[in-house]
């Protein structure tokens, strides 16, 4: 059963991680993608070829979502090329790690600029034909870390947690219009940032979770794909923690 069938769907930061991982599953859902990505063009590229499916249309776009006028112009172009625009992940996030006592405010700015006014920025464009026809579904990325802190990641803690806030903020104001907001929030998640940590390390951390096991990419995007379908359509202002029972 494909849950998405005839829906475009916005993602940003797809090029790899968790993002490429939602990308494909929509896609497998039947879903039109359009999808983001900044350094890492050829993989933007090869996920582009990889994920054409019959009779779906599947585009990149180069695009830094953390710039007003950068985002705003990639709504304009997915609504030029899609013609409609249903579902919005909002994604793209990174971290620059370090303790208060010798965090950069380069390495705060960053951080928060990419993780938080971007989930702004591309909200605020997409909201615009999202109210026009109705309909429409946020799901912002945000993380356990923005639920219960994490020393060495103030600045990815304060923005993560800012994206819950506004999420249940904008849930509210566009509530009228049919439009719903909600929160994944990962918990230890296998990627390749994960994948450079020492075993050990990853082996301690899984012991304090009670399913005893680090989640997969997939198991973030099959909660994506339930918010973003007619399944959830009464589910908004939410966080969903998708952790193994860390919270």
């Amino acid at each position: 059963m494909k849950l998405l069938e005839g829906k475009t769907a916005l993602i940003t930061g797809a090029s790899k991680g968790i993002g490429r991982t939602i990308a494909a599953k929509f896609v497998e859902h039947g879903a039109n993608v359009a999808f983001t990505y900044l350094s890492s063009v050829e993989k933007g590229q090869a996920l582009e070829q990889e994920l054409q499916a019959d009779g779906l249309k599947v585009k990149g776009y180069r695009s830094d979502a953390s710039k007003f006028n950068e985002a705003d112009q990639l709504i304009t172009d997915i609504m030029a090329d899609f013609g409609t625009l249903d579902i919005v992940v909002n994604n793209a996030g990174i971290t620059k790690d370090g303790l208060l006592i010798r965090m950069t405010e380069e390495n705060w700015d960053d951080v928060l600029e990419v993780n938080l006014k971007s989930v702004f920025n591309i909200t605020k464009a997409a909201s615009k034909p999202m109210m026009k026809a109705r309909a429409g579904v946020f799901i912002n990325m945000s993380s356990v870390v923005g639920v219960k802190g994490n020393p060495g990641q103030a600045n990815y803690a304060a923005s993560k947690a800012g994206i819950i806030g506004f999420t249940k903020s904008i849930a509210k104001e566009l509530g009228s219009r049919n439009i719903r907001a909600n929160v994944v929030a990962p918990g230890f998640i296998k990627t390749e940032m994960t994948e450079v940590l020492d075993p050990k390390v990853v082996e301690g951390w899984t012991q304090d979770i009670p399913l005893k096991r680090a989640g997969e990419t997939e198991d973030v995007a099959n909660a994506c794909i339930f918010l973003a379908s007619d399944m959830a359509t009464y589910i908004t202002g939410q966080v969903i923690p998708v952790d193994g029972g860390m919270l």
